[in-house]
């Protein structure tokens, strides 16, 4: 099935709204400015640098691999001897992130089908997605199962747990371009309709069941996008990330919105990301998110 992009310039919120109502997901194509994306990029690189410093004089690694590319200087270090990660998380209260995290026209997108009230849901992650590596293959699932099953921690004064209180809006953006060949998504458009299925654990992740997933793959479609593009869909949505058969790191960014009035069911909070009662709660600033915490 041919995936469909939309120009942000093109769109009106209530497409983007009706379209994540009806499929479950909407692509924005050339959302981010690439000054933006360059800017995260940045950031992440110098992520890696103080990584690869660490290893050397811990004695783990014997080169910098200074001379490789954003695309292949974590792998260069991990076929020395550094982490497999399956996500980077508590080190990206860096300012470049706030530039994707909180961008206004994304939080007024957010708003429409939120409301006023809006979390940064504690939950966001920049992912190197290494080739052929079982640990970052995301097997078929719904994010909503993940915040039900209590994996991340569990409020004990959530109250009920029902679909409205899992309703979220995910956010998925590239760092390299996404394709088949590097372990782009894939997307089962209009399964968010099918309410929270049942899943089982498997060694890195959790599955679909065999009965919920199978009736459903034939509809399964490619999210092919570009740094700058960013697709928003339905925590109830089914998704996987393909292997990446590729030669290099698919990196991309992944980040969550809630209602700010429900519960995180988890036990960290998040951060307000807008608040039509309290501004003084926002992040309001590159520099305040860096000095914040994964909280």
């Amino acid at each position: 099935m041919h995936l469909v992009f939309w120009s942000y310039l093109t769109i009106s919120h209530t497409q983007i709204k009706n379209k994540l109502a009806e499929d479950g997901y909407v692509v924005l194509h050339g959302f981010f400015r690439a000054d933006v994306i360059d800017a995260v990029r940045g950031d992440l690189a110098g992520w890696i640098d103080r990584q690869a410093n660490q290893l050397l004089a811990d004695g783990v690694i014997d080169d910098l691999h200074e001379a490789e590319p954003f695309e292949t200087r974590w792998l260069r270090l991990v076929e020395e001897g550094a982490p497999r990660l399956k996500t980077i998380r508590e080190d990206l209260h860096t300012p470049a992130l706030f530039g994707l995290f909180f961008c206004p026209q994304l939080l007024d997108i957010v708003e429409g089908v939120l409301g006023q009230e809006i979390r940064l849901y504690p939950n966001y992650t920049v992912r190197p997605k290494l080739p052929d590596d079982a640990l970052t293959q995301v097997l078929w699932h719904q994010d909503a199962a993940y915040t039900a099953s209590g994996q991340h921690g569990h409020d004990a004064n959530a109250g009920d747990l029902t679909e409205d209180a899992l309703r979220m809006v995910n956010v998925w953006s590239p760092l390299v371009p996404a394709r088949p060949e590097n372990g782009c998504m894939q997307f089962v458009p209009g399964t968010h309709k099918l309410g929270l299925v049942s899943h089982n654990e498997r060694e890195h992740y959790l599955e679909i069941s065999d009965g919920a997933l199978k009736p459903q793959l034939e509809q399964a479609i490619d999210v092919i996008l570009d740094p700058g593009d960013v697709v928003l869909f339905s925590n109830l949505l089914f998704h996987m990330g393909q292997p990446n058969h590729s030669e290099s790191i698919r990196w991309s960014c992944d980040w969550r919105y809630q209602d700010a009035r429900q519960s995180t069911m988890r036990s960290e909070t998040g951060h307000i990301a807008r608040s039509q009662s309290d501004r003084s709660a926002e992040v309001q600033s590159p520099e305040a998110w860096a000095k914040l915490s994964f909280v």
